[in-house]
């Protein structure tokens, strides 16, 4: 069988979401089956396991993207799975997997930042409605989504015909936190990974500063300057909030290992890749009480009503009770060893295996 995974969604400096999502299903797939990587830049093998075989093809914003199929007949494709819902072509002889990560645009419809602004326009239009997301997801042969809650949604909606499988998120491997953080004369450090869209909400984590003397408060994403402009004009007197503007790898797994707490006030989500990831490393969660969050956590982490600052203070007060926090890192530790790569790849392999009937 010939799996292509369509790796253009990359990013060429920093992962975001899907840009991970893609680059670690492609290195977990690649140790269980060849596998073929599509590409427009260069600059994304950076981000993209080594040793796995690429094609440099257009970007997914060109209008050569109407005949990709014709590059994927050629290249003998038997399978091509997107990280993403949007891929062009018609007339193709392979079979297609698409991606459905989350609803969160149909109800909160600004477009991410980094699009060219025809593509943020068309954005907006396709999620006035639903029926464009049936009519792109009725093209495939199967959709993939990251979460239950998200299969939930879609049938509920009724997006799709095609057979939904949950293909998770998964956090990156990390050592286990050998002992719990303590004030050790500084700051108690809390710690915010993801966009500054307004779902996010990251409002109510800065009101929320204001009932946490001695905590201090990292933003460790990257954020145009305007928006910071825009939250730094919201801080409470005396709030300790440090703006990253980006943060490295190996910086942010420092950070999260001293941390008191990954914080996230979202309204919205289509998993919460951060909240897995610092569960995993040992670091207790304090979010808003979503279904997804539950799904995730297993309820493993401290819920507060999003909209409520004060809420969200009296959640983080809770991780100072040594006992209770020990016991709160240890089961969502549990709880996160069952999300791995190796288990959403054997997924995904297994449902292209099955749309083509090979065994192998």
């Amino acid at each position: 069988m010939n799996l292509v995974v369509d790796a253009r969604w990359t990013r060429t400096d920093q992962h975001d979401g899907i840009s991970r999502y893609g680059a670690s299903l492609i290195e977990a797939l690649h140790h269980l089956h060849p596998v073929t990587m599509l590409i427009h830049d260069e600059r994304q093998l950076d981000l993209l396991p080594d040793g796995v075989p690429h094609v440099l093809i257009n970007s997914p914003f060109s209008p050569r993207e109407l005949w990709v199929s014709r590059t994927l007949n050629r290249l003998g494709a038997d399978v091509v799975f997107s990280p993403m819902q949007i891929i062009g072509g018609f007339r193709r002889d392979y079979r297609l997997v698409l991606t459905l990560h989350d609803l969160i645009y149909y109800r909160h419809p600004e477009p991410p930042g980094f699009l060219p602004l025809p593509v943020k326009i068309a954005w907006r239009l396709y999620h006035k409605a639903f029926w464009p997301q049936r009519v792109m997801l009725n093209r495939a042969d199967a959709v993939v989504t990251v979460s239950d809650t998200t299969r939930r949604l879609i049938e509920r909606h009724r997006l799709t015909r095609r057979p939904v499988t949950v293909v998770h998120n998964a956090p990156q491997p990390q050592p286990a936190r050998t002992s719990p953080p303590g004030p050790g004369g500084g700051p108690r450090e809390l710690v915010y990974m993801g966009s500054f869209m307004p779902y996010k909400d990251v409002e109510t984590l800065l009101a929320g500063m204001a009932f946490l003397p001695g905590h201090r408060l990292h933003l460790v994403s990257r954020i145009a300057p305007q928006r910071q402009a825009e939250l730094r004009e919201q801080l409470p007197p005396g709030a300790d909030v440090v703006f990253w503007r980006g943060i490295g790898e190996d910086e942010y797994q420092q950070l999260l290992a001293r941390a008191t707490a990954l914080v996230t006030a979202s309204r919205d989500e289509g998993f919460g890749l951060p909240v897995i990831e610092a569960m995993n490393a040992g670091t207790p969660v304090v979010c808003s009480d979503l279904e997804i969050f539950h799904e995730v956590t297993g309820g493993h982490a401290k819920f507060f009503e999003s909209g409520r600052p004060k809420d969200f203070a009296d959640a983080v007060r809770a991780l100072e009770d040594d006992d209770a926090r020990a016991d709160l890192v240890a089961a969502a530790r549990t709880q996160a060893a069952k999300f791995t790569w190796q288990n959403s790849a054997e997924r995904l392999l297994d449902l292209a295996r099955r749309l083509t009937g090979r065994g192998q």
